[in-house]
């Protein structure tokens, strides 16, 4: 069953619903879609936001929450209940306990015994050598550029480059640094990136929306619609998808698209607001 929607579960959570849309958008939760595409949460799903809601108390940041639980997906057996495990912090990393082993959700690497209680957030003590090797891969890269992006935006992007070199099905990668091509005017070569990742990765919602924001500044509509559209198809809710598709459709003389795409921006951002 699935009898709790988004309005119950900010009320019973206390999530903000960017946070819920980030988890869903990362394949952590994959709630059923109710009348008029409404998402509908199981308990199971509660149990699992409820433990991102745990890391969010413990001081991670929403990046590393989202990118921690995506990683946390891919190192798990299909079988696994998640709502077994123990999941906590240390830091800013998070720690996966399950049954006799700890790991770190973003890398998989396996760390020594703690004290105190991972479900409290107080943890202490991550093995040297492999939080050492950790943070020398992939994620170690996708850290220092976010740490560069705001002083050395060039470096920023060398680091993503070698993020993603490391881990080729890094999203937030690929993500952040078609951002930065995009903003630095290097258009053809952000658009190499989304479209490597949207092959690598498969489709994601703000994948597909960066694309058809660069290719709407390419002046290349038609296909800034069909990226805008493929993003709505896997996220409903994205209230800019809607907002810039109805801006498309009132351009290309469609007002009847226009007024139906403005409406629903209208009504998602209202909801977000209440």
């Amino acid at each position: 069953m699935h009898p709790y929607g988004v309005r119950d579960v900010e009320k019973l959570l206390r999530l903000p619903r960017s946070t819920i849309r980030a988890l869903i958008a990362a394949g952590f939760v994959t709630p059923a879609r109710g009348p008029r595409g409404a998402w509908l949460f199981s308990f199971q799903d509660l149990i699992v936001l409820r433990t991102a809601q745990a890391l969010a108390d413990a001081d991670v940041p929403q990046r590393r929450i989202t990118r921690s639980v995506r990683e946390l997906r891919r190192h798990l057996p299909e079988s696994m209940p998640l709502s077994g495990l123990s999941i906590g912090a240390v830091g800013d990393r998070v720690v996966v306990r399950e049954g006799g082993g700890r790991w770190l959700a973003d890398s998989g690497q396996y760390v020594l015994e703690f004290e105190g209680d991972p479900a409290s957030g107080a943890l202490s003590v991550i093995e040297r050598n492999n939080a050492a090797a950790a943070a020398s891969g992939a994620q170690g890269w996708f850290d220092r550029a976010e740490a560069l992006e705001h002083d050395d935006a060039q470096a920023a992007i060398t680091a993503y480059e070698r993020a993603i070199a490391a881990d080729p099905v890094l999203l937030d990668g690929y993500v952040n640094l078609g951002r930065l091509l995009h903003e630095a005017g290097r258009l053809a070569r952000a658009e190499q990136i989304y479209r490597a990742a949207l092959k690598a990765c498969g489709s994601d919602a703000v994948l597909l929306y960066n694309l058809g924001v660069l290719l709407d500044d390419m002046n290349r509509e038609p296909e800034a619609m069909e990226a805008y559209q493929a993003a709505l198809r896997d996220d409903p809710g994205l209230a800019d998808g809607h907002y810039n598709l109805a801006l498309l459709y009132e351009k290309l003389g469609q007002p009847r698209e226009a007024i139906r795409h403005m409406a629903r921006y209208r009504v998602l951002v209202g909801s977000k607001s209440n």
